[in-house]
């Protein structure tokens, strides 16, 4: 047996360690495996380029990137935050549960690629949180901003990992009916989906908790270091 072409994994982890582009790493390994397997670099391309063009959803999600970087060049984000900052009762934990409960609502519907971290949460989201997240007691450190991105990017996780799951043609839906049948369980996509739903509300009860929460300790961090630059200006 050959093991050179296990390589490529070392090849893989190397990469991450150095923290280097993951798409120019993940490739590169494929090269890599691909070469020590005994393949010339005419076969390597050509299985890459055929492996790229029948994968429709990856040609759509590289025909995206390029309208999003458009668009955020075009002053998007600047956008997003201006629009926003004219909404004065729209807080953190308003914008990000109504996201959360469109993203579930739409993946449940099995629209799951309508929005996305590249769709809507980097170009949009993201600004809106932390222009929601600055408006109590002003601008947010990069600290802070750094996990209101983070919370916009998990809030469009969980609408959409426990929202698809409701959705009957889902893949997962009828993954878990071929497992039980496989032990003797006769079960249908309708009753898998039905019994998501209890777990999809509690996910979105406990998420849209943690989001209030977050607020509320942002809030609280952020009037601290107000109050303490107001005493020291005071003080001098």
């Amino acid at each position: 047996m050959n093991y050179w072409p296990l390589l490529g994994v070392a090849w893989v982890v190397v990469g991450f360690v150095l923290r280097a582009n993951p798409v120019i790493v993940v490739v590169s390994a494929g090269l890599v495996s691909g070469l020590a397997a005994g393949k010339s670099i005419g076969e390597l391309l050509a299985l890459l380029g055929e492996s790229f063009v029948s994968n429709r959803a990856l040609l759509m999600f590289a025909m995206t990137l390029p309208t999003i970087g458009l668009l955020e060049r075009a002053g998007l984000r600047e956008h997003a935050l201006r629009w926003i900052a004219r909404w004065r009762g729209l807080t953190l934990a308003r914008l990000l549960t109504g996201y959360l409960a469109a993203r579930q609502g739409l993946s449940m519907l099995g629209l799951i690629d309508i929005a996305g971290h590249a769709q809507t949460v980097r170009p949009l989201l993201a600004p809106m949180a932390e222009s929601a997240a600055s408006k109590p007691n002003g601008p947010v450190t990069r600290e802070d901003t750094q996990k209101v991105h983070a919370l916009a990017a998990a809030t469009d996780n969980v609408g959409r990992f426990f929202g698809e799951d409701v959705f009957l043609a889902f893949g997962a839906v009828l993954l878990i009916q071929g497992f039980y049948a496989e032990h003797g369980i006769v079960l249908e996509p309708l009753q898998i989906a039905l019994w998501a739903i209890p777990t999809a509300i509690a996910a979105f009860v406990i998420h849209a908790v943690r989001i209030v929460f977050f607020q509320r300790a942002l809030d609280r961090r952020m009037a601290e270091k107000a109050t303490t630059a107001e005493a020291r200006d005071a003080v001098d």
